[in-house]
């Protein structure tokens, strides 16, 4: 019936990380996160990451496959070859920014490969949005790269960033050359936490941009892998307050950063919310036992 709970799970496989959310809820409404999952791609098949996360958050509810309504994918939807249906990522995260934070009106999703600015209505829907350039500097995996080449475990490098008391700015907005200004920084003895703060700073100011462009205001939720990343969140934050003390004609919104411990899985959140919608509406359309049943073939 319309107004009974539904079972969904959102899967979204991204270009270094597979997020699995299972969600109780009433179509994408009154949601309750029922369990998680979230594994590193590295070096095996995605699809396998996919299986072995979803089995993981079913074992963590207590749910069997069968029981879903609707498997929704998200991201790199052809790695989930058992999904019910698929939704795009800029709708998915800007309905799981506010699952995180109902008063958000904007959501900045900074993943492996990409970073997007995206302005939302309330009710989820996509306004305007922004991605970074083709070129990686503006994303986790630049910054794993870096710290990579530092010897810091990723973990670490938002404390060590917050650690600078000089950070070292990067002079070049491409990944290749930044990462050769990260050795010869080194070469001149620069201190790590120096480095990754400069990094930071510069990352940021391409993200503070992207929020901008989009006409990002009130509360954002910052979501995606490096959600996580305390410098990162600290760099952002310096940015606008910098802003606001410039003397410039243009007056811009005030913006109040947000994040949450499961930020990363804004996406796979997001997918689960709008599968409970989509189940409804073919509920109510007396379609949904042809499209469940023609999902599981």
């Amino acid at each position: 019936m319309a107004d009974r709970e539904h079972l969904t799970v959102g899967i979204d496989p991204g270009s270094s990380a597979v997020k699995v959310a299972i969600l109780r809820s009433r179509a994408g409404k009154d949601a309750k996160l029922l369990s998680q999952s979230v594994q590193r791609i590295r070096r095996r098949k995605v699809a396998d990451v996919v299986s072995a996360g979803f089995e993981e958050a079913c074992a963590a509810a207590g749910v069997k496959p069968k029981d879903f309504d609707y498997v929704a994918s998200t991201g790199d939807g052809d790695a989930v070859g058992f999904r019910t249906g698929h939704f795009y990522s800029m709708t998915t995260h800007a309905r799981g920014a506010l699952f995180f934070d109902p008063t958000a009106r904007a959501a900045l999703d900074i993943g492996g490969l990409h970073a997007r600015g995206l302005k939302m209505s309330e009710e989820g829907r996509v306004l305007s949005h922004r991605m970074t350039s083709q070129c990686a500097s503006g994303s986790g995996q630049f910054l794993e790269n870096i710290a990579r080449y530092l010897g810091v475990p990723l973990d670490d490098v938002g404390e060590l960033s917050k650690q600078s008391q000089s950070p070292e700015k990067v002079s070049s907005i491409c990944a290749v050359l930044a990462e050769t200004d990260v050795i010869n920084m080194v070469a001149r003895g620069i201190s790590t936490s120096d480095i990754l703060k400069g990094i930071h700073m510069s990352i940021g100011g391409r993200l503070v941009q992207l929020l901008r462009a989009v006409g990002a205001e009130g509360n954002v939720v910052i979501t995606g892998g490096l959600s996580k990343d305390v410098g990162m969140v600290a760099a952002i934050e310096q940015l606008f307050a910098e802003e606001k003390t410039k003397k410039t004609k243009k007056q811009h919104a005030e913006v109040v950063i947000k994040t949450f411990p499961d930020g990363i899985l804004a996406g796979a959140v997001g997918a689960a919310l709008l599968g409970a919608y989509r189940y409804e509406q073919l509920e109510k359309k007396g379609r949904a036992a042809a499209v469940l049943a023609q999902a599981s073939v």
